[in-house]
């Protein structure tokens, strides 16, 4: 039998320190290349080429990925990305992702220091938000799967353990959130069984954050109709405006009604590291459980989710289950009081954890925090640009980081279109009351004021250019 390790260690060596001189370049230079750029009919097409059945060398291989995909890729580490919610990683990041490929370690369990790794992370973060030192955690792919695992929890907590054998048995459960939830909500109802429509989707105030008043009245209606609500989930940062549920108050309706309260901080959670973000997030630390991205305001590389739970016990009884093969033992490999499996559906697990504990050592909180805060503040700075300019207007308010806006009399789809081929700056396109708008999500920790002048300017010169300026004028 043949091994795949290689006959030539020295020359891998000298292979793979090009390949991370390379990615290092790609880092220290990324301002200076296009943010974007559409890869050719005739690229695509060479990537449908046929099973790759005989070998080719690391370098060739390497060359192929230098030319043909890293000038492609999606944008967001460079300053000018804003149009999506997405961190723009770090050379540590990047780094400690070399580390853990070079491992292999499964996470799903055993008795190994890669599981004390993301367990020190656990406590951090119960630590940071007030969950107390019986609350358990996991890293997922997003918080798109850490919502539906909240979700599982919530079920459970409702219908005890009995659910995870024999479903809902009719059970009429309902879950409310705000109309501005992230659309992953529904479809974690959806993934547990109990259908999309089971969601309530509760109006917002001005403010874009859910009605506390139209939500006591939603409770009220299911509950006279013989429904049985189970689970409240907040928002902290909405995905379309950045809003922030006032989270105490669903918190204390949460407990009147005796159902879960779940908070989806998928990047506004990371908030409360900022002085001027934290005040924002009073009430999150009474959440049953928490779900948010390392990936995006913690600038670690895709992809870091998370999960926090406040009760260790009921996330281990939705989730862990009995099999030969996870047979556990007092010592040898097999020991260990932690088995990630228990908490999560994944038994093949990555070691997403040594991104985020070398990003949190390395670096420290209060950079971090530092960023954070840098990224309000450009919004802050781009909203006031907005308001001083009689032909761009503010169409949703800005509480963090997000800012929805429009040139008057144009095309802001095109326009959106158009600066992101010109890769330079990059925001997006959304709808804010029935409106197109161009969204700015400032999260990338290189983002500087130069890239929001480019956004601004860019923005200007093609409503004008459509002709935009003649029609505000008449």
């Amino acid at each position: 039998m043949s091994g795949l390790d290689p006959e030539d260690w020295g020359a891998l060596r000298a292979q793979g320190h090009r390949m991370l001189d390379d990615m290092i370049d790609s880092l220290a230079g990324v301002a200076d290349a296009p943010l974007w750029q559409a890869p050719s009919d005739e690229l695509r097409a060479r990537f449908r080429e046929h099973l790759p059945w005989a070998p080719a060398s690391l370098a060739k291989v390497h060359g192929d990925f230098m030319a043909d995909v890293a000038p492609y890729s999606s944008g967001n580490r460079h300053p000018g990305f804003m149009g999506w919610v997405q961190g723009g990683g770090t050379a540590v990041g990047m780094l400690a992702e070399m580390l853990a490929g070079g491992l292999n370690a499964n996470l799903g369990g055993r008795d190994h220091m890669p599981i004390e790794v993301e367990r020190q992370v656990v406590t951090w973060m119960a630590d940071l938000f007030g969950f107390g030192p019986q609350a358990s955690g996991l890293f997922l792919t997003g918080t798109s799967q850490a919502n539906f695992c909240a979700v599982l929890i919530a079920r459970t907590r409702a219908l005890g353990a009995r659910s995870r054998s024999h479903g809902l048995e009719g059970a009429p459960l309902v879950a409310y959130a705000s109309s501005a939830a992230h659309g992953c909500i529904g479809k974690a109802l959806d993934m547990a069984g109990l259908g999309s429509a089971a969601l309530r989707l509760i109006d917002t105030d001005d403010d874009g954050r859910i009605s506390l008043a139209a939500l006591r009245a939603a409770i009220a209606v299911d509950r006279r109709a013989g429904r049985c609500p189970f689970l409240i989930v907040g928002t902290a940062g909405t995905v379309n405006t950045g809003a922030v549920d006032d989270l105490t108050g669903l918190a204390r309706i949460a407990i009147r009604e005796d159902v879960s309260f779940h908070v989806d901080g998928a990047f506004g959670a990371l908030g409360i590291l900022a002085a001027d973000v934290a005040p924002m997030l009073a009430g999150i630390e009474l959440a049953d459980s928490l779900a948010f991205d390392f990936h995006k305001w913690g600038q670690a590389p895709y992809d870091a989710g998370f999960l926090l739970v406040r009760d260790q016990a009921l996330h281990r009884e939705t989730f862990a289950s009995e099999a030969a093969y996870l047979r556990r033992a007092d010592s040898g490999m097999a020991g260990g009081d932690w088995w990630p499996c228990d908490l999560g559906p994944d038994l093949s697990r990555g070691f997403r954890a040594l991104k985020v504990w070398f990003t949190l050592k390395t670096y420290g909180l209060q950079a971090i925090g530092e960023s954070i805060s840098g990224c309000c503040e450009l919004a802050r700075a781009l909203a006031a640009r907005i308001e001083a300019s009689a032909e761009l207007e503010l169409l949703a308010p800005v509480g963090l980081n997000i800012v929805c806006f429009g040139y008057r009399c144009g095309d802001n789809a095109a326009i959106v279109e158009a600066l992101q081929a010109a890769g330079r700056v990059a925001p997006s396109a959304t709808t804010v009351d029935g409106r197109v708008a161009i969204r700015a999500a400032i999260v990338n920790h290189r983002t500087q004021t130069a890239d929001i002048d480019a956004l601004v300017d860019g923005v200007l010169a093609l409503g004008r250019a459509a002709g935009g300026q003649l029609q505000l004028a008449g």
